[in-house]
């Protein structure tokens, strides 16, 4: 067989995924209606509960974020917000809102710890000392909520087989064209996923930017460190409550949270290490991903049948199914934004394509100016050893 022969079959392989692709993007309706439709459970369980803000940088409307978690609608909390650097810009933010609300309710812990590899890690088990209720919530500082959100997080954990809650999220506040990239990925790509594999029963998730647990749950786990060298924490601690016997429940709750990119090779960098995180802690789903790729393969097919009308009627049906379904999904999850932002999509994912394909190549990431080696499960090794200060 020569090398004309081998691309032709290599071609009409191409199919594959364009159908694969064509049928999950249009389940994934299905099931964000489903998964939507789903009733809020009643807000009966209101116990006291320890806020974890870990707080890092001057980011986009930080303020109004931050102060959107001192005003809910919920009888007994404290809110922690976490800053590791004593010199961070992010500091006079939280005393102001300290001062404003009061120290008996707002609880800024700067801590120095360096318990791992894991930033976010560090400042939260800063704040963890200062925690004086059992029902933790971890709430991203990009995130912004509504008044009832504590209500609706904790009320699941009244029941004791709970073992986490997390919610939906979607990315918002979209300035450029790379965060307009890094947006689409997460709301019309991953998490029409994400709700697809809860309907359907094929995997849960934990999603980091809210999450709430016990106490008493997490030090069964391992506690926070045990988690610090993990680049995707959220994942590991939802594998552990998984696979120690607990519930995992996802809110039928979507909260927004800001994306917030200096510049294009932030994008570029975070993309990459997120594909090569979930090949090595899921390396079969990972692979498998490559038969619902549709619109990279719709165009290499058309590429290589050009002067045949219909596959240029195959490309046709493949847009408009991605453009069609990501749009209906969208208006599912209200998210305007990402409606804004669909001429961007068939450049998110034939860039998809290609951070798949990388990620079985490169082992490293580039973490605060520190290159860490990625092993088998997630963790995060130094390269080289790190200089000491």
């Amino acid at each position: 067989m020569n090398l004309g022969q081998w691309g032709e079959i290599m071609s009409w392989l191409c199919l594959l995924p364009i159908s694969g692709g064509i049928v999950y993007n249009l389940l994934t309706v299905f099931t964000t209606s489903l998964f939507l439709a789903r009733s809020l459970p009643k807000q009966d369980f209101q116990p006291g509960v320890s806020v974890l803000k870990p707080v890092r940088g001057l980011e986009k409307n930080l303020e109004a974020n931050l102060r959107t978690i001192a005003q809910q609608n919920y009888p007994a909390y404290e809110v922690i917000y976490c800053v590791q650097d004593p010199q961070d810009p992010a500091l006079p933010i939280v005393k102001k809102l300290q001062a404003e609300f009061g120290p008996e309710k707002i609880i800024v812990a700067v801590h120095q710890i360096e318990q791992g590899a894991n930033g976010k890690v560090n400042n939260l088990l800063g704040g963890l000392k200062h925690a004086k209720y059992d029902i933790l919530v971890i709430s991203d500082s990009d995130t912004n909520l509504r008044p009832d959100y504590l209500a609706t997080m904790v009320s699941p954990l009244g029941d004791r087989l709970v073992g986490c809650v997390t919610t939906p999220f979607k990315l918002t506040q979209a300035q450029t064209w790379y965060e307009g990239l890094e947006l689409l990925s997460i709301n019309a790509d991953f998490m029409p996923s994400v709700l697809f594999a809860e309907v359907t029963g094929a995997s849960k998730a934990c999603l980091g930017p809210s999450i709430a647990i016990r106490r008493s749950t997490l030090t069964e786990i391992g506690g926070l460190e045990s988690l610090a060298d993990y680049l995707v924490e959220d994942f590991e601690l939802g594998q552990r409550v998984w696979t120690g016997g607990l519930k995992m429940v996802l809110l039928p709750y979507v909260i927004d949270a800001g994306v917030n990119l200096d510049n294009w090779t932030n994008w570029w960098s975070h993309q990459l290490y997120w594909d090569q995180n979930t090949y090595l802690a899921r390396p079969l789903p990972f692979l498998a991903t490559i038969i619902i790729r549709a619109v990279p393969f719709a165009f290499l097919f058309t590429f290589c049948h050009w002067s045949e009308p219909w596959a240029w009627l195959i490309l046709f049906i493949t847009l408009a199914t991605r453009y069609g379904t990501a749009a209906i999904v969208a208006q599912e999850l209200k998210d305007g934004e990402t409606i804004r932002y669909l001429p961007l999509l068939l450049l998110r994912d034939c860039f998809g394509l290609v951070f798949w394909a990388l990620s079985f190549s490169q082992r490293q990431v580039l973490w605060r100016g520190i290159t860490y080696r990625l092993t088998k499960g997630g963790k995060m090794i130094p390269a080289s050893p790190i200089p000491k200060s």
